[in-house]
């Protein structure tokens, strides 16, 4: 047995009958223990990942957008950066790098790290609707775009809106998104959500 030094010793003394009264235990009721241990241990972390799942309100399509931010993505899409996500994908509050709004992919970042767009309204027209006109379907994007809660935040940045809307034929093909991002043509200088 090794030496122990001066300090290791009083503690060795003292930890000795509590050795003594695990061994006498014997293994059966330690490993009862530790499976209650484990259980419990599994118990509450089950309980926090609930109640910590919960707390998001979901999103609404077309109404006031949530309070929460969207520092990273939602559960069902993965951790971020996502790439080769398509425009019917996006969702409310996803930041783009590199953002082209005439791709037929983009890129989705957590909204804390260099982004160039921000989704920031999405309207959706009723799956039995007719197809309303590209007018009309331009008409809404704007409005969309005008009531967008942006924050004031937005301000420090050289911000435009880019649409956008259905074609006849995505339409017929039950497209029926209206969308409006907030740009940059800085490049990828925006680092924080525009919306609250």
């Amino acid at each position: 047995m090794r030496a122990l030094s001066k300090r290791a010793r009083p503690l060795a003394r003292r930890a000795r009958p509590l050795v003594r009264r695990i061994r006498r235990q014997g293994p059966k009721r330690l490993g009862v223990a530790a499976a209650l241990l484990i259980a419990l241990g599994l118990l509450v972390w089950w309980a926090v990942a609930a109640v910590a799942g919960s707390s998001q309100p979901p999103v609404e399509s077309g109404g006031p957008a949530p309070a929460a931010s969207s520092a990273s993505a939602p559960a069902s899409r993965g951790a971020l950066p996502l790439e080769g996500v398509s425009p019917l994908d996006f969702q409310l509050r996803d930041c783009f790098k590199d953002f082209d709004p005439d791709a037929q992919q983009s890129t989705v970042v957590d909204c804390a790290t260099g982004h160039s767009a921000q989704l920031v309204a999405v309207e959706k027209y009723g799956k039995n609707e007719s197809y309303p006109g590209r007018d009309a379907l331009k008409q809404r994007a704007r409005d969309a775009c005008k009531a967008a809660p942006l924050t004031d935040k937005a301000g420090k940045y050289d911000l435009s809106y880019k649409l956008a809307y259905p074609s006849s034929r995505s339409w017929e093909r039950a497209d029926r998104r209206v969308d409006c991002y907030a740009v940059t043509d800085a490049g990828n200088v925006i680092k924080e959500s525009l919306l609250p």
